[in-house]
């Protein structure tokens, strides 16, 4: 299936207005304020394409576009549009913000209990979690952004009001989501006899490299990051010692939520009391992805530009991106850890602190990998292998193969992978958390390894597998009831597995809304280049510019002037192929190629004349 940004943002944006407004009010239905992670998540549904992508623009009434005022004509006209979400970004930040005027980061529903009977307390309901921290820093950048170009727009003195009360809750919300973030990195070492320890080393060794070669080739390809982790950050004596020590294995990257006994980050921010961890220090891959992907968008072009960040802010930012590319590094390199055959290559990946084993494991590294890819010049090498797990995961997770009866994978979608969470038992329940977005997370990858990749082959293979995964997660919209047109109904393409039930997921919808943007930065791009097509074309180009030449020579016959025109008409052409031939040498070939069948219709035309005379 295509994949039509435009069209397809538009029918998404339809379907988002069509469950979240009421009468042009924004109306949080049944499940809404119970988790700020899924309120994050709707709310950036509609900011983040409205402010990454210039024709989608809400922050200008003058500019927004017809056919975007009619996806959102349940949110008002085109002056009520932006105000109504005005209204409903302040109205978030008021709800995730608790009495003693701390912003708040609840899990709520999005937490789970491993025991169906067993109800979770409120105050682990109200815990904070990493999904929570990340999403907060995009959806803040994006209300920024917004709220800048907006304040600038309206005259309404009531939305004034709440436009300077929105950006003060907003600034202090993205400051805490920031401390939170920095207060959740965590560095887990640990011995190499240890069960995490045997884990790694048959990960990394795939029972072709002894323990004391596994633990040779960490100590030499992870000494400088080493180093780097125990000078730059403040981890604790018994950690900091522990770490120094190279018979030690370490890993680094996020836990769930704040980690116990983490130090509170000074900052003169009023972001209120930073709440006591409860996390045990230990990594998750998944929450490590996420953390990465809010990370980024606070050293994004756009947030640069707009200069959304205070002085203090840019000192926090600073310090995530160190643990931003330190865990990269580290994690690529666990990656490709032997270069004959990279541990990601081994599906499915299994976790050393959590004991799974599991598909969705394998995307988050393969996605910590491609963002590494991103940050740094990727080899030819490494992206073909990359193309390749990612092909291996849609066939595995049975996207782009056939169900089997009682197919296990199934799991894989629904119910989702779980993931205990360690440390939440101090305070009841222990407690877990689903992850049902596979297809979604492998969509938002491989585009964005299309959009990196400028080798022919491995783009075009990656675009096939986008269209593929993204026609799967097409027909999984609801079909009926409360989310028609959202996410996620696995029974439409899995008959095997439950029937629709319970909230719409914001978090598949999110994810799919970003490939939209994804996918349009891609179609920005210059189309790659081939050499041997450009070197081809030149040589047309030489040709048809001596036949031109050569018929410019010739007298003009009695013909009203249309011969003229039609050299002139040639001449345009070919100065349009030339200015072409660089960057779309296609194009450039085509408008030759016609070039030099209208020179040889001339010239036989000619031919033919003296012939009759």
């Amino acid at each position: 299936m295509q994949i039509k940004p435009r069209q397809h943002l538009l029918d998404i944006w339809q379907a988002v207005a069509r469950n979240s407004f009421e009468g042009g009010d924004w109306a949080w239905g049944k499940w809404g304020r119970e988790s700020s992670v899924a309120d994050a998540e709707r709310l950036l549904c509609l900011l983040y394409p409205a402010t990454e992508i210039p024709a989608f623009r809400l922050d200008d009434p003058d500019t927004t576009q017809e056919d975007i005022q009619q996806a959102l004509k349940k949110a008002g006209g085109r002056l009520d549009i932006p105000a109504n979400i005005v209204m409903a970004a302040a109205e978030f930040m008021r709800t995730h913000t608790g009495e003693d005027k701390r912003p708040t980061f609840s899990g709520g529903y999005y937490f789970g209990s491993p025991e169906e009977t067993t109800d979770l307390t409120e105050e682990q309901r109200e815990l904070g979690v990493v999904d929570s921290f990340s999403m907060s820093i995009s959806l803040c950048l994006a209300t920024l952004g917004f709220l800048k170009v907006y304040a600038t727009k309206t005259r309404r003195s009531d939305i004034q009001e709440t436009i300077a009360e929105l950006r003060a809750a907003t600034s202090n919300r993205l400051t805490a989501a920031m401390v939170s973030l920095l207060r959740s990195f965590t560095v887990n070492v640990f011995d190499t006899d240890s069960s995490q320890g045997r884990t790694l080393t048959e990960l990394l060794g795939q029972g072709r490299l002894s323990q004391r070669h596994v633990l040779q080739k960490f100590q030499n390809r992870f000494r400088p990051l080493r180093a780097a982790i125990a000078e730059s950050f403040v981890l604790g004596v018994d950690v900091e010692e522990a770490l120094r020590d190279e018979s030690q294995f370490f890993e680094c990257g996020w836990a769930w939520g704040l980690v116990r006994d983490a130090p509170e980050i000074e900052t003169d921010e009023p972001i209120g009391p930073q709440p006591a961890g409860v996390a045990d220090p230990v990594p998750y891959l998944y929450f490590t992805t996420v953390a990465l992907d809010g990370i980024q968008d606070l050293f994004s072009d756009r947030t640069l530009t707009l200069g959304l960040l205070n002085t203090e802010q840019q000192k926090l930012a600073e310090a995530l991106r160190l643990r931003w590319e330190i865990t990269q590094q580290f994690w690529s390199r666990i990656a490709r850890f032997d270069g004959e055959r990279w541990p990601l290559e081994d599906i499915p990946w299994r976790t050393t602190g959590q004991k799974l084993e599991s598909e969705y494991f394998s995307l988050s590294v393969a996605a910590i990998l491609v963002h590494d890819l991103m940050r740094r010049r990727a080899t030819d090498d490494d992206l073909t292998r990359t193309v390749a797990v990612m092909e291996r995961l849609a066939e595995r997770g049975r996207i782009t193969s056939r169900m089997t009866r009682d197919d296990p994978v199934i799991r894989l979608h629904n119910p989702g992978v779980t993931l205990p969470l360690q440390g939440s038992e101090r305070i009841g329940p222990p407690m877990h958390w689903k992850m049902t977005d596979f297809s979604a997370q492998l969509l938002k990858r491989t585009i964005q390894l299309c959009t990196l990749s400028r080798n022919l082959s491995s783009h075009d293979r990656l675009l096939r597998l986008a269209e593929n995964i993204f026609g799967h997660m097409w027909r999984r919209r609801i079909r009926d009831g409360e989310g028609v047109g959202l996410w996620d109904n696995v029974f439409a393409v899995y008959p095997e597995s439950q029937p629709h039930e319970g909230p719409v997921s914001w978090a598949i919808t999110e994810r799919v809304v970003e490939v939209m943007v994804q996918v349009h930065d891609m179609y920005r791009q210059p189309p790659i280049r081939s050499l041997e097509l450009t070197e081809l074309t030149r040589a047309l180009l030489s040709e048809s510019a001596h036949l031109l030449g050569n018929e410019q020579m010739e007298p003009a016959p009695k013909d009203d002037g249309k011969h003229g025109m039609q050299l002139r008409n040639i001449e345009v052409k070919l100065r349009r192929a030339r200015t072409l031939v660089d960057e779309q040498p296609g194009t450039a070939y085509s408008l030759t190629l016609d070039v030099l069948g209208q020179l040889d219709s001339l010239a036989r035309a000619r031919e033919a004349a003296a012939q009759g005379v």
